[in-house]
């Protein structure tokens, strides 16, 4: 009987599923239709911005420039910040070589009118204003300094708050550089440090955003996003605007989270869901805000403004960048990856200014020809961006920009192979260039009519 059944099934099936080609079910034509219709180019190349728009129009501004814009920054706008020096050099100090320098963004920690960096072993460095080491204090086992962490810094009255890409974090106090407290987490950290009140905040390798109190590092709350198995050395950011925390991770989500519950108001997706893992490729620029949007971009040829109390869309421009927006007036101010200084209504969205910066200067370079299992080890070469082309054209030149600010009259703008760039605000001309290293060097920062840039091995001081 079981052998009877099986062949009754047998026939039952072969006749519903017909060869015929109007059966819908055996017919090639039918599912190769199929395939074409579920076919996604998941990596699909935007192009970048490459020609110059309106580039003989002229810009101003009716603000006043600003003191101090780089002390307790909630909104990480620096905006038109009160300078315009001479850029000679004052003083360079040396320190131990931090490794892999160019994949990470170290910013220097301003406390009144002295400066706290670190060095290749994790020691932290407090000078005055005129360069004097005031106290020199490391933290870490010989096993941990052989592992050259990287620190994230801030600074209340009376504490500096460090965290590390080792899972530590703990407290100095600014004084005497003591330590006052330590504890570790359960993954690495990446991120800006944001001080409210009471708490700081700061987000790990596995996306959670954490609350933890200043006085011992307990830890108040945590609110957990997707996480990504393979991500990118580029740093995450946060602004605080009212009673809210504002916040990107790895995968380009955008989250607005209640300061003091913790309890997520909304989230925003800004890359598609079918992209599988783009944390590796996919470098954010800082979140910058005003009262009413939060403004930033990607090496996705995206730039986004996003409403502030929904998290809604409010415009989006192709534009290709990872570096920190800078809002001035009605304008938004940013440097692609290429080289182009685009400036964008903050409203409407629509780029009113595209300057080609690197046109009449020799600050693009030959890409060295690197197999791709080496590209973290090719030697002679600044490492390009991943989502460019990196092929073996001999002939392809590029340089990418690594920060900027504007100034009372300039824009500085740093460069991967080490180049400071004065260009005019007004005009969008490149005015000169002043060599500082030969490799990669860091977004510029100014404290009282002085200009800081951090290589490698040193903090070189421009007045």
């Amino acid at each position: 009987m079981n052998n009877i059944l099986k062949i009754v099934l047998i026939f039952i099936f072969l006749s519903n599923c017909s060869f015929n080609k109007n059966s819908k079910f055996w017919t090639t034509e039918i599912i190769t239709e199929e395939k074409k219709e579920k076919i996604i180019e998941i990596f699909k190349k935007e192009k970048a911005l490459s020609l110059e728009l309106n580039p003989n129009l002229e810009i101003s501004f009716y603000s006043k420039a600003v003191n101090k814009s780089f002390l307790n920054n909630y909104d990480n706008n620096n905006g038109r910040i009160n300078y315009n020096g001479s850029l000679k050099k004052i003083s360079k100090f040396k320190f131990s070589k931090i490794k892999n320098f160019y994949q990470y963004e170290p910013e220097i920690l301003f406390s009144n009118n002295d400066i706290i960096f670190f060095d290749n072993k994790g020691s932290i460095l407090k000078f005055d204003e005129n360069s004097k080491l005031l106290w020199k204090k490391n933290y870490y086992s010989k096993r941990e300094k052989k592992q050259t962490p990287i620190l994230f810094f801030a600074i209340d009255k009376n504490f500096i708050i460090v965290a590390d890409n080792l899972s530590k974090y703990y407290a100095l106090d600014v004084n005497s550089g003591e330590l006052m407290w330590s504890n570790n987490n359960s993954a690495p950290f990446n991120s800006q440090i944001k001080i409210h009140k009471d708490r700081f905040f700061i987000i790990d390798y596995e996306n959670t955003l954490r609350a933890y109190s200043i006085i011992d590092g307990k830890e108040i709350w945590n609110i957990k996003t997707e996480n990504s198995l393979i991500r990118s050395q580029k740093k995450l950011s946060m602004v605080i605007v009212n009673n809210n925390i504002y916040f990107n991770n790895s995968l380009g989500d955008i989250s607005s989270v209640d300061i003091k519950s913790g309890e997520l108001i909304w989230q925003t997706p800004t890359r598609s869901s079918i992209v599988f893992d783009d944390g590796f490729f996919l470098k954010t620029s800082d979140i910058v805000a005003d009262k009413n949007s939060l403004y930033f971009s990607n090496n996705r040829n995206q730039f986004f403004s996003l409403d502030i109390n929904t998290g809604s869309l409010n415009w989006e421009q192709k534009v290709n960048s990872k570096l920190r927006p800078t809002l001035i007036d009605k304008y938004v101010f940013t440097v692609s990856i290429e080289g182009f200084l685009i400036i964008i209504e903050k409203s409407s969205g629509n780029i009113i200014r595209i300057t080609d910066l690197f046109k009449n200067y020799a600050v693009r370079k030959t890409i060295k020809k690197c197999k791709f299992k080496e590209l973290w080890n090719c030697k002679g070469s600044t490492v390009p961006n991943l989502y460019l082309p990196f092929t073996s054209q001999k002939s392809k030149s590029f340089i990418e920009a690594s920060g900027f600010i504007v100034g009372k009259n300039n824009i500085y703008l740093s460069t991967g192979n080490g180049k400071l760039l004065v260009i005019d605000t007004k005009t969008g001309k490149t005015l000169s260039m002043l060599k500082i290293d030969n490799a990669k060097i860091s977004r510029p920062a100014v404290l009282n009519q002085n200009l800081f840039i951090i290589t490698d091995n040193s903090i070189i001081k421009l007045n």
